[in-house]
């Protein structure tokens, strides 16, 4: 091979490097919050959600250089504690002992399909953990009384990218 094939081979690789390298999949906005379950529209990001859930954590992102109209499985993953307590016919919390916190680790998974940008924006709804055995005695209500995520990590399962999402999200859903 002559110098002057040498020196466009070399180029070309160079180029088709640059160009891979410039469109490298990446998350570009995740944001988590706790959520009561009632969100505006204007909470929701892209056209595709999970619905959002009572009590539940709340992922948005977006994601890049993804090749146009390809579904990518994604999955949230956060360590969890919820306290659950008993509430009155009168919707109050009454001061005792009869609640307890469970903790643990939690998960969602959602499919979305990028546009013809190569690009997802959307947002997964991450239940809260369960009560458990927990019960109420005759005339109270079980009720989910507040909320925390930590560890929060949002991963394209699909092409292996992870990314975290740092911070705690508390949320008190009875006084």
């Amino acid at each position: 091979m002559s110098r002057y094939g040498i020196l466009v081979t070399c180029l070309l690789a160079g180029a088709l490097s640059t160009s891979v390298a410039d469109a490298a999949i990446k998350f570009t906005d995740a944001s988590a919050f706790a959520t009561d379950g009632n969100l505006s529209p204007a909470s929701l990001t892209g056209t595709s959600s999970t619905p959002p859930v009572h009590g539940g954590l709340f992922v948005t992102f977006k994601e890049v250089g993804l090749g146009s109209n390809e579904g990518t499985l994604y999955r949230v993953t956060a360590d969890a504690s919820a306290t659950y307590g008993c509430v009155n016919g009168g919707n109050q919390h009454p001061n005792a002992t009869n609640k307890e916190t469970v903790s643990g680790p939690v998960q969602a998974s959602a499919t979305f399909t990028s546009g013809k940008n190569g690009s997802v924006s959307g947002s997964i709804a991450v239940a809260p953990l369960a009560a458990g055995s927990f019960s109420c005695p005759a005339g109270q209500t079980l009720a989910l009384i507040a909320v925390s995520y930590t560890n929060v990590v949002l991963t394209d399962l699909t092409n292996n990218i992870s990314v975290s999402i740092p911070g705690t999200f508390s949320l008190t859903l009875v006084p």
